[in-house]
C-alpha cells in the first residue's frame, strides 16, 4: 500500500548554521496513529512543519498522497490540517464563524451541513454562538481540531494537542482522536506525554537531534525492548549473592532483603523457572514476589539518552 505520506532524505538547515534534521525517512500509513516523541529542540516541529508546506526543507522532499509539498503546495496543503500548539483563535469570533472561515480559506465553498457534523462530532454545537474567549481551555483546543477539519483533510497533525490540559480533558481529548481515526483520518501528533502515545498510537517514532531514531510499531516495541523485573522479598536478609547464583540476572537490593531478576518478556518461561528451582535448592526462601513491566517512557529515556 503507498504511504499517505512519504518522507525522503529529509534535511533542514537554518541560516545560523543549526541542522534541525539530518536524513529523516519516515513512511506514514493512511488510517494510522503516529506518535511523534522527542525532547525540546529534537526536530519534531521542523518535520510537521515541512510536511505542511510551513518551512522549506534544505534538502530530500516529502509526497502527500503522491503529491511533492514544494512542486504541488496547494494541492498538498488542501490534503492536511494542522492544529497548532498555540491557542491562535480570534478571542472575539464566534465559534461558528471562526471554523465556517477556515473553511474558505481554502477557497472551498459554504457547507454548513458539514460544518454542523463537524461541530457535533467535537462536542462543540451547543457552544456555536459563543464567542472564542468565553470558552475553556480544552473547548479552545477542540475549535483548533474543528477549523483543521473545516475541509475535510485526509491527514491531521496534531501538535501537543493536550499540552496544559488537566488529566480528564486529556482523556476526552484522546476519544476525539480515536473518533478521528474511526472515520478515516490519518493522525499524526507531537506529545510530551509518553503515556498519550502508550494509550492512542498504533506506531511510535523517537526523534533526537535531528534524526530518527526508532519508528515501530508500538505492541512490537513494546516487546522488544521493554523489559521486566522479577523482585522476591526474602525471608531472610542477605549481605551477598551465593556463587551459585551466578549465572543468573541477579542483584540484591541494597538493604538485602530482595532480589532483583532482569528479563524480557519472552524469557520467562524459562528463566524464572530455573531461578526458582535454584532458589529452593540452595535453601533460600522468599515470601512475597512481584513483576514490573518497563513502559514506553523507560524505553523514549534508554533511547534518547544513548543519543545524548
Amino acid at each position: 500500500m503507498t504511504p499517505i505520506i512519504s518522507v525522503q532524505g529529509l534535511t533542514k538547515t537554518y541560516g545560523n548554521g543549526f541542522e534541525a534534521l539530518k536524513g529523516v525517512d519516515l513512511d506514514i500509513k493512511e488510517g494510522e496513529i503516529l506518535a511523534l516523541l522527542g525532547p525540546n529542540g529534537a526536530g519534531k516541529t521542523t518535520l510537521i512543519s515541512i510536511i505542511c508546506g510551513i518551512v522549506n526543507p534544505s534538502g530530500g522532499k516529502v509526497l502527500v498522497d503522491g503529491h511533492d509539498v514544494v512542486k504541488d503546495f496547494r494541492r498538498t496543503r488542501a490534503l492536511i490540517g494542522l492544529v497548532p500548539q498555540e491557542l491562535t483563535t480570534d478571542q472575539f469570533e464566534t465559534v461558528w464563524n471562526t471554523v465556517s472561515f477556515s473553511r474558505g480559506v481554502y477557497g472551498y465553498k459554504p457547507d454548513p451541513a458539514l460544518i454542523e457534523r463537524v461541530l457535533k462530532e467535537l462536542s462543540l454545537w451547543s457552544k456555536k454562538d459563543n464567542m472564542i474567549r468565553e470558552l475553556s481551555g480544552g473547548m479552545k483546543r477542540r475549535v483548533l481540531i474543528a477549523k483543521a477539519l473545516s475541509h475535510e483533510p485526509r491527514v491531521l497533525f496534531l501538535d501537543e494537542p493536550t499540552a496544559g490540559v488537566d488529566v480528564n480533558l486529556r482523556r476526552e481529548m484522546w476519544q476525539v482522536v480515536e473518533k478521528l481515526r474511526e472515520s478515516g483520518v490519518t493522525i499524526i501528533l507531537t506529545t510530551h506525554y509518553i503515556e498519550e502515545a502508550e494509550e492512542i498510537a498504533d506506531r511510535v517514532g523517537v526523534i533526537n537531534g535531528g534524526e530518527l531514531l526508532l519508528l515501530e510499531d508500538k505492541k512490537t516495541l513494546m516487546k522488544k525492548l521493554g523489559r521486566k523485573q522479577l523482585r522476591l522479598e526474602l525471608a531472610e536478609p542477605m549481605t551477598s549473592l551465593p556463587e551459585s547464583l551466578a549465572g543468573y540476572n541477579l542483584a540484591l537490593s541494597e538493604d538485602g532483603s530482595a532480589l532483583l531478576h532482569e528479563y524480557h518478556g519472552d524469557e520467562a518461561q524459562g528463566t524464572v523457572p530455573s531461578l526458582l528451582n535454584r532458589l529452593a535448592q540452595e535453601n533460600i526462601h522468599f515470601k512475597d514476589l512481584s513483576t514490573r513491566q518497563s513502559t514506553l517512557e523507560d524505553i523514549f529515556v534508554a533511547l534518547v539518552g544513548e543519543k545524548a
